[in-house]
């Protein structure tokens, strides 16, 4: 690899606003200035990046995720406009 064309690669804390759920992990955001800083439970104070959504908020993972009713829609369609002449 070259040197010094790499950004910095350090732990930055990712917060999820709508769960109230935040983790520590590394991340090339720690190069942004001004960034703000949480401290965590170790003691440091680490960047924050604050996410709309995380696996912690979004439906597919917490189970919430709405299913679609296909075979309606599919049966809709055939009543409205009839099957093709090809089947």
């Amino acid at each position: 690899m070259q040197q010094h064309i790499h950004p910095a690669y350090g732990p930055v804390v990712f917060r999820d606003r709508a769960a109230g759920t935040a983790f520590l992990t590394r991340s090339t955001l720690v190069a942004r200035e001004n960034a703000p800083t949480v401290a965590w439970e170790d003691g440091h104070e680490y960047p924050v990046v604050d996410v709309e959504i995380s696996s912690a908020s979004h439906p597919f993972y917490t189970g919430n995720a709405r299913v679609m009713d296909t075979e309606g829609r599919v049966e809709r369609f055939e009543r409205r406009y009839g099957r093709s002449g090809g089947r």
